[in-house]
Order: C-alpha cells, then sequence, then structure tokens
C-alpha cells in the first residue's frame, strides 16, 4: 500500500513542480517583454492569460468562492481515494491532485489560474495550461483502466459459467 501511496504523492509533487514552473516562466516573461515575449504561429499561441473561472471561464462570477469549491472537491477526491484504496488508479490520481492543486494555488498567487496555449487552428479553443493537459491524460488513465477491468470481469465472468457447464 505504501508503494502506491508514494507513487501518488510523487506524481502530484512533480506535477506541481513542473507546471509552476512553467507557469512562472511565463510571467517572469510578460513582466520583462510585456506582448512582446508572446509567441505566436498559424496553429498555436504562448500568450498569458489569467482564467478566473474554470474550462473556458465557466462560473467566473463565483469569483473567490471557486477557490474553495475547487478545494472542497479536491479534499473529497482525496479522502475518497484515501478510502476506498484503489490502487490501480495510484499514478493517475496523483497527477489529478497535482495538477488541481497547482491551479488552485495560482487563484491564491495571481488574479485567476495562469493560461498559456491559446490553440486557434480550424476553430478558437479555449487558453489552457500544462495541468489542464495533465488532468485530461489523468481522467483518460482513469477511464482505460476502469475499461479494462471491466472487460477482464467479464471476461473472468464467462469462463467461470463455460466451466460450470
Amino acid at each position: 500500500m505504501a508503494r502506491y501511496l508514494y507513487a501518488a504523492l510523487l506524481a502530484c509533487i512533480a506535477i506541481i513542480i513542473i507546471d509552476q514552473n512553467i507557469k512562472f516562466y511565463f510571467i517572469d516573461g510578460y513582466t520583462l517583454m510585456g506582448d512582446d515575449f508572446a509567441m505566436r504561429s498559424n496553429y498555436i499561441d504562448l500568450i498569458l492569460t489569467y482564467n478566473r473561472g474554470v474550462a473556458f471561464s465557466m462560473f467566473s462570477f463565483l469569483e473567490d468562492y471557486l477557490k474553495y469549491i475547487q478545494i472542497a472537491l479536491l479534499s473529497g477526491i482525496l479522502v475518497y481515494v484515501l478510502k476506498t484504496k484503489p490502487y490501480e488508479y495510484a499514478l493517475p490520481i496523483g497527477i489529478f491532485l497535482g495538477a488541481g492543486i497547482s491551479n488552485v494555488a495560482d487563484r491564491f498567487m495571481h488574479e485567476g489560474v495562469v493560461d498559456y496555449i491559446f490553440w486557434h487552428y480550424g476553430f478558437n479553443f479555449a487558453v489552457f495550461n500544462f495541468a489542464d493537459v495533465m488532468i485530461d491524460v489523468a481522467v483518460l488513465w482513469i477511464l482505460i483502466i476502469a475499461f479494462l477491468q471491466n472487460r477482464k470481469e467479464k471476461k473472468s465472468k464467462e469462463a467461470s459459467k463455460d466451466s460450470t457447464k
């Protein structure tokens, strides 16, 4: 059990460190060079923005309450994980929590969540950051694990039915 918790904790800390360093790079770059620091291309722009809401700036009207709601949600996920002990989810949960903690930390340290990747090829997408990508990766990873476990359980049930015939 301890090995799984250490893996989750290490993933959590690594994501926070990586994400915060990237964000500080953009903040420092804009502080020193202003808008000249922005990197623009035909597909992706690297620009500094502060998102006061969640995805696509939804719930920005909640202002400071949003960070406390997010803390409660992350705490709920952590309590659930510690109580149910789903070891196979340790690494993606660690990644998910690290990314979530990093984004919530932005709300305390800056005007909002620091976003800097703007996808605009084919359509204008929201501006996002490394932590947002890691949240998506972790959720996809959890879904794949759950799908494979479900498939494995179905196969073992079918095999046990066949052996009883």
